[in-house]
């Protein structure tokens, strides 16, 4: 399958599903608790994760093309920007983010966590996008939250 980047990857549940379908994953996050729980979780998978410990205020130093970059609710637009080049040609980046709105929505309070309407699609403009919606939505959990999704591909 390739390598992928879970960014901001918390305690890996996306990490490890990677993992499961073949990827080789690089998990990046900046709690070392919360990546110490994915190390436990993905004990049968390990050795196909590298969980690595990073303040994301800062681009990570990538070593490798990745054919997969997945950041999801962690809003941080200048840090995708500079994950962009680390598509292989025909990678996918899959992003989710918390959406500014005026609805009452679970989430961030602050406005620095949300995406303004088109900021994300904005971001990815050298990407060939393949899927982007904004909305208010259910999560799996039954909240009602607001989000920009955004699926692109690298020019192959």
């Amino acid at each position: 399958m390739g390598h992928a980047l879970d960014v901001a990857c918390g305690a890996g549940r996306n990490a490890i599903y990677l993992a499961a379908q073949g990827f080789t994953v690089d998990a990046i996050d900046i709690s070392s608790a919360a990546l110490e729980r994915g190390r436990v979780n993905a004990k049968a998978l390990d050795n196909r994760i590298s969980w690595i410990e990073s303040d994301l205020d800062l681009p990570p130093v990538l070593e490798r093309l990745y054919q997969l970059i997945l950041v999801i609710r962690y809003v941080n637009l200048p840090l995708v920007k500079a994950l962009i080049p680390h598509l292989a040609a025909s990678g996918l980046l899959i992003c989710e983010q918390h959406l500014m709105t005026d609805q009452d929505v679970a989430g961030p309070r602050t406005p620095s966590f949300r995406v303004q309407p088109g900021e994300l699609l904005q971001t990815a403009a050298t990407l060939d996008v393949l899927h982007y919606s904004e909305s208010v939505v259910s999560d799996p959990g039954g909240d009602k939250v607001a989000l920009a999704r955004l699926v692109a591909q690298s020019p192959a």
